[in-house]
C-alpha cells in the first residue's frame, strides 16, 4: 500500500445527536469546511485545517469530536449528512488493518497530514467573522448550560405554555400566515435557570419525512434572568413563522409553525440552556449597544429589559444604551409599540425600514453611520459591547460600518477590533 494512502488525519466530527443546527460552527470557519442540510451540519475533511475557531464558539459541545482515521477512509460529507450518531472510534485491529502503524496516530492537537487534501481560499479584503468574541465580557454573570439535553443527565425538560401573543401588526392584517409571537413558557418547580443572550432548544413533535424524530430548534432567550414575570421560573421567546428559506424558497417551518400555534396549557418539550458568551455586562456604567433585525430582537429585548428593571430598582447606576433595529417596514417590527414608550434617557433608538412605502431604502449599518461620533465615542470606551444579531447578511456590513466610524473618528479599527474580540465586547450572533 502506498504511503499516502495509509496516512493518518484527525479528522474533525459534529455530534448529531447534541448539536441544535445553530449554524455559529458554519459561520465562523475561515475556510469554508463546514457545510449543512436539512438534518446535519457537517465537517468536510478534504477542507478541515483543524484552526479549532469553531470550537469554543459552539454552545453544545457538539463540535468537539475527533477521529483517526487513514485519509483514504475519511468519512465524506455525503456519509456525515446521513448520520444520526457519531461512529465508534476504529480500533487499533481496524486500523491495523488498513496498513496503519501505533506511531501513525497523530495526537490530539497535531495538524493534518501534509498528504491530506487541502483547499486554497482565496483571501478575502474583509471577514466580519474574525472580530467576533468568543468569550464573554469581564463581569458578565456566570451561565449554566447542557443542563437538559440527548446526552446530560436529564434528557429533556417539559415545559407549559402560558402565553402567546402578535407582536407584530403585519400579523393582525393579513392572518396567521405570516406573523411574529411572543411565547412564555413556564417550568413550574423544574430548575431552568438562564440569562440574556442564552438560547433554549425546541423539540418539535413527530417525524420528518424519513421518519425520524425532530431534531430540536434553536430559539433565543427574550425575557430577563428573573423571568418574563419577575420571580417566576418563566421565560419568553420571540418567533416568527417560517415560510421560505434564505434564498426565497418556499418551505413550512416545522418548529416556528408549531410553537406559533400553541395554546395555553400546552406542554413543550425543552433541551438546554445553551451558549456562553453573548452574554451581557454587568458592571456599574457598561454601556451596550445592540444592533438587530427582525426576531434578533429577541436577546436585545431580554438585556434591555433587565436594564430597565435595574434602574427601577435604584440600585444600580448603568451606561448608555442604544438601539439599532431593522425590518422591511414597522408593521413587521416586533414590539414596535412598547418600544416606543421606553424613556428616552433610558435607551437610545434608531430604527432602520427598508420597505417604507414612499421612503428610501435604509439598513442599520446606515444608521450606524449617521450615528457616527456617538458610536465612535463608545467603540474607545472599554465599558462599551457591541452585539449583532439577526439574518446573517447584516452582519457583515455592520462590521464594515463599525471600522468605517472607527476610520471617519480617526481610529485604529484593527486595534480597536482586536481588543473588542479579545476582551468579549463585539459579539455576532446571526444565522
Amino acid at each position: 500500500m502506498d504511503m499516502a494512502d495509509s496516512a493518518v488525519i484527525k479528522q474533525h466530527l459534529i455530534d448529531p445527536e447534541i448539536c441544535i443546527r445553530c449554524n455559529t460552527c458554519e459561520s465562523i470557519c475561515p475556510v469554508q469546511a463546514i457545510t449543512h442540510d436539512s438534518r446535519n451540519y457537517v465537517v468536510d475533511a478534504g477542507k478541515c485545517n483543524l484552526c479549532m475557531d469553531c470550537v469554543s464558539p459552539c454552545p453544545t459541545g457538539s463540535i468537539d469530536n475527533w477521529r483517526n482515521m487513514p485519509r483514504l477512509r475519511a468519512y465524506t460529507v455525503e456519509e456525515q449528512l446521513g448520520w444520526d450518531s457519531l461512529p465508534a472510534e476504529l480500533s487499533a485491529e481496524q486500523l491495523a488493518e488498513a496498513g496503519v502503524e501505533a506511531g501513525d496516530v497523530p495526537a490530539a492537537s497535531a495538524p493534518v497530514s501534509a498528504s491530506a487534501p487541502t483547499l486554497e481560499v482565496a483571501a478575502t479584503p474583509f471577514q466580519s467573522a474574525q472580530y467576533g468574541a468568543t468569550v464573554p465580557p469581564w463581569s458578565a454573570a456566570h451561565a449554566y448550560t447542557n443542563l437538559y439535553g440527548p446526552k446530560s443527565a436529564e434528557k429533556s425538560i417539559v415545559a407549559t405554555v402560558t402565553g402567546n401573543v402578535r407582536v407584530t401588526e403585519v400579523g393582525k392584517q393579513i392572518g396567521s400566515d405570516y406573523d411574529t409571537h411572543h411565547v412564555v413558557l413556564d417550568f413550574g418547580t423544574m430548575p431552568f435557570p438562564v440569562l440574556e443572550g442564552q438560547s433554549i432548544g425546541i423539540v418539535p413533535p413527530g417525524t420528518d419525512a424519513n421518519g425520524r424524530p425532530h431534531h430540536a430548534r434553536q430559539y433565543s432567550i427574550a425575557s430577563p434572568r428573573n423571568g418574563e414575570r419577575p420571580g417566576y421560573n418563566n421565560l419568553s421567546l420571540t418567533i416568527k413563522r417560517v415560510l421560505e428559506d434564505h434564498q426565497g424558497n418556499a418551505v413550512r417551518g416545522v418548529a416556528s409553525n408549531y410553537m406559533c400555534d400553541l395554546k395555553v396549557g400546552d406542554k413543550v418539550q425543552v433541551i438546554g440552556p445553551f451558549g456562553a458568551s453573548f452574554l451581557m455586562p454587568n458592571h456599574p456604567k457598561s454601556h451596550i449597544v445592540m444592533i438587530c433585525t427582525g426576531t434578533g430582537s429577541a436577546p436585545m429585548r431580554a438585556m434591555t429589559e433587565w436594564r430597565r428593571r435595574l434602574r427601577a430598582s435604584g440600585k444600580f447606576e448603568g451606561g448608555k444604551l442604544m438601539l439599532f433595529f431593522g425590518a422591511r417596514t414597522k408593521e413587521e417590527l416586533p414590539y414596535f409599540g412598547p418600544l416606543q414608550n421606553l424613556p428616552k434617557d433610558f435607551i437610545d433608538i434608531s430604527f432602520a425600514f427598508s420597505r417604507a412605502k414612499g421612503e428610501p431604502k435604509t439598513y442599520v449599518q446606515d444608521r450606524l453611520r449617521e450615528r457616527g461620533p456617538d458610536v465612535a465615542a463608545l467603540l474607545k470606551d472599554p465599558n462599551a459591547c457591541f452585539y449583532v444579531c439577526g439574518l446573517k447578511a447584516m452582519e457583515e456590513g455592520v462590521v464594515l460600518a463599525l471600522r468605517d466610524v472607527a476610520h471617519a473618528a480617526g481610529l485604529d479599527w484593527e486595534a480597536i477590533g482586536a481588543a473588542l474580540k479579545r476582551e468579549g465586547r463585539l459579539h455576532l450572533e446571526t444565522y
